[in-house]
């Protein structure tokens, strides 16, 4: 007897043992989908993991043991052995069950039988009777009299290649094609099929467009200082399987990446490139289309379900994507020959899950993936990682600098404001000081453009009585309701849960009700008052939602249609306009004043970033102007020299000296209960437990800065780790300790989750 070990799309931890009928047991491989029953009733969608003869123990094949599998969905594997290999990693190393990994990386079209549905289209041929010069001669003859039919059958003849001398048809031709062509109805056309002159047919046809034919003669050469780091980076990789590319902004990274590319392609490899936000993949798949045309395959969440099922199919397909363009959820695409993997503005948190489980981080993913390829790895950026730019201090990974802009453009300059001053002495415009406005205006009346950022949507983050200080708070979380102008509604970002702006104060019934701080959303609105000439475009989540959103907000913004462009984090990566000279930074202080040990990290990158977006390219030295009320700030300080080597190594110290990455391994372990009193007590038992393990490494249990949401109570427990503990052991002792919590009845609806290497 053939068993199977099977994972289901469920939050469960293991693989489900099914028996595997004799009927199908020739045909069945690991990484096919079979049907299988669970429970009573219930039916699911699972993926064979390993096929054995070993019964498990105790249990007889049958109706009240090991239940048989109910049908085969594939013929061939939808998953390759290195991708369950993968899929096990991440369970492994990420605490989390492999139903979650299973959920996250297979598209939903392949979760269940019935969701996907290839597209297809109609076509119309010539009938296998008329393809002779004699017969097609008589089907003329005879629709002499039917001059409709007669029009239709000359144009489809003309259209598909052929004639009365040589009938064959010479390209297929759809029927819609046809109908448009010789201006039929859908009736003439069903005539000609009925006489079994014409027949139509069925053709599947992909939803994705087509890129064109390759162009590798559009590889454009590279200057001096690229050739450089391009000959280091091949140098390297006879060595290291990592390298780590630290070029600063605009200095020329994509051009380097298109030639590593087409390298490996030449060699008859596949390449990966993955962005840490879906807005990049507009600009980078017009420059990548532009050279490796239909070869080029592009993957995010923004593609439906179904497009995103087609190009995981081609993957496994006999003619599969060379290049594959996409977002962290990339990295779980089936690769046969994968040979190189770019991770482009590698320090970017975006490249990590924080909801739902599995909270892996793509970075990490992408280079276990590599290595289980046997493929090279390289990472760009121009703000490395605190973790990143230490293996490659250390000498694990190799490690190019390249410190041109192209062009030798220089790199922008950059203003310090002091906002707090200004305030004080009323010189500020609603959010906007006398220095900013004046470069705005002196930008667009000089035909060039700007950028504005603030890293918070919405028009207002909370509204407040003026009189009482009351705040609308969502029911469900403990935080604050955020405004929305367009809307008019107060939303929460956590759980979706909206409601109106009340008329009155319910505390002291005062109609004062003001919005407190500002968003993208009022940064629009006030600049639109202000500037009146500004043709302004917003992008952020809110605007951002339909799936072509952020190809629109890009190309009018490229082509001169917008000259402001206002935004959140989605505008300090990777996009590079050729016409900004302004970039307004309008509250620094935001990012600096975050209670978490990554905060100046992400703000010296974030900062570093959208200052990168001035003056990229037209001879014009940008300019950017951050706001802050802290302009003494050591990491301003950093950023207005572009001063990477001070702030890295301040970081080190600081880092080194409370135990924190690169020099720890961090977990934090999460505890979440509808009761507040039944998670404080799971808190404290489950902190207990591994302190005895673990001793002073353990930290808490505490509060998060959120401590509920969507209902649930939230407690937190911090692990550090030194390097080169066995952190095999360190998950099983986790796992032995969360099913001991577990057992007690008490603690039946508790949910325990893990975030390793947290951001």
């Amino acid at each position: 007897m053939t068993y199977a070990d099977i994972i289901l799309p469920l939050p469960l931890e293991g693989y489900f043992t099914y028996s595997v009928p004799d009927t199908m047991a020739a045909r069945l491989q690991a990484g096919c989908r079979v049907r299988v029953p669970l429970g009573k009733s219930k039916t699911y969608t699972g993926i064979v993991a390993f096929l054995h003869d070993h019964a498990p123990e105790g249990l007889k094949v049958g109706k009240d043991g090991v239940k048989s599998i109910a049908g085969m969905m594939d013929d061939a594997p939808i998953l390759l052995p290195d991708q369950l290999r993968l899929w096990q990693w991440i369970a492994d190393y990420y605490l989390a069950p492999i139903g979650d990994v299973y959920k996250a990386a297979l598209p939903s079209g392949l979760k269940a039988e019935e969701d996907y549905r290839p597209k297809t289209e109609q076509y119309v041929t010539l009938a296998d009777d008329y393809r002779s010069p004699q017969a097609l001669r008589a089907a003329m003859a005879m629709l002499r009299r039917a001059w409709s039919q007669q029009k239709v059958l000359s144009c489809y003849l003309q259209m598909a290649g052929a004639d009365e001398s040589q009938p064959q048809p010479q390209r297929e031709i759809t029927r819609e094609e046809l109908m448009n062509e010789s201006h039929c109805t859908a009736t003439v056309l069903r005539q000609l099929v009925g006489r079994k002159i014409l027949r139509q047919y069925e053709k599947e046809i992909g939803r994705i467009p087509l890129g064109g034919a390759p162009h590798p003669e559009h590889v454009k050469e590279l200057n001096a200082a690229q050739e450089e780091a391009y000959r280091q980076i091949l140098d390297l990789q006879k060595q290291k399987d990592i390298t780590l590319l630290h070029g600063v902004t605009s200095s020329g990274k994509t051009e380097i990446y298109i030639h590593l590319i087409d390298r490996v392609l030449r060699e008859g490899r596949q390449a990966l490139f993955l962005l840490p936000e879906i807005a990049l993949t507009v600009q980078m798949m017009q420059r990548l289309r532009n050279v490796f045309g239909d070869r080029l395959g592009i993957y995010h969440s923004r593609y439906s379900d179904a497009e995103r099922v087609e190009v995981w199919k081609r993957q496994l397909s006999d003619h599969p994507y060379d290049v594959i363009l996409g977002a962290r959820s990339a990295v779980f695409l089936p690769f046969r020959r994968l040979g190189l993997v770019i991770v482009d503005e590698e320090h970017e948190q975006s490249f990590k899950q924080m909801d739902p489980s599995p909270r892996y981080h793509a970075r990490s993913v992408a280079i276990v993936l590599a290595k289980m390829s046997g493929a090279k790895v390289l990472l760009g950026t121009a703000t490395p990682s605190s973790e990143s730019y230490w293996n490659a201090m250390k000498g694990k990974y190799g490690y190019v600098r390249l410190d041109k802009r192209y062009q030798d453009m220089a790199l922008p300059a950059v203003e310090v404001v002091d906002v707090k001053d200004l305030r004080r002495r009323k010189m500020m415009t609603g959010n906007y000081s006398p220095r900013l406005l004046a470069a705005i205006r002196g930008a667009i009346a000089g035909g060039k453009q700007v950028i504005l950022f603030q890293n918070r949507r919405g028009y207002a983050p909370s509204v407040e009585c003026h009189e009482c200080g009351w705040t609308p708070r969502c029911p469900h979380c403990d935080v604050s309701l955020t405004y929305h102008k367009v809307t008019g509604l107060l939303t929460c970002h956590y759980c979706g849960y909206v409601s109106r702006v009340p008329a009155c104060c319910p505390n002291c019934e005062s109609k004062d009700i003001r919005g407190r701080g500002f968003g993208t959303e009022k940064v629009e609105d006030e600049l639109q008052a202000l500037v009146p000439e500004a043709k302004i475009a917003r992008m952020d989540l809110d605007t951002t939602r339909t799936k072509n959103a952020y190809e629109r907000i890009i190309n009018e913004f490229a082509q001169g249609k917008t000259n402001v462009l206002v935004g959140t984090q989605m505008v300090t990566k990777g996009l590079d306009f050729d016409n900004v000279a302004v970039v307004g930074i309008l509250n620094a202080d935001a990012m600096l004043n975050v209670p978490d040990f990554r905060a100046y990290e992400q703000a010296f990158a974030m900062l570093s970033q959208v200052s990168g977006r001035a003056g990229r390219k037209g001879g014009q030295r940008g300019t950017v102007i951050l706001q802050t009320r802290q302009p003494d700030s050591e990491v301003i300080r950093q950023v207005v020299h572009h001063d990477y080597r001070s702030f890295y190594e301040a970081l080190f110290e600081e880092r080194r000296a409370f135990r924190y990455p690169p020099f720890s391994h961090l977990t934090y372990i999460y505890l979440k209960h509808r009761q507040e009193k039944t998670v404080e007590t799971a808190s404290m038992e489950m902190g207990s437990r591994l302190r005895q393990l673990f001793g002073d490494r353990l930290l808490g249990p505490d509060k998060p800065a959120v401590a509920r949401v969507k209902t649930l109570y939230i407690r937190k427990l911090v692990l550090k780790l030194e390097l080169g503990i066995d952190l095999r052991r360190v998950r099983q002792c986790l796992r032995e300790v969360q099913s001991e919590m577990l057992r007690s009845k008490m603690y039946g609806a508790l949910q325990i989750y893990y975030d390793v290497d947290p951001l």
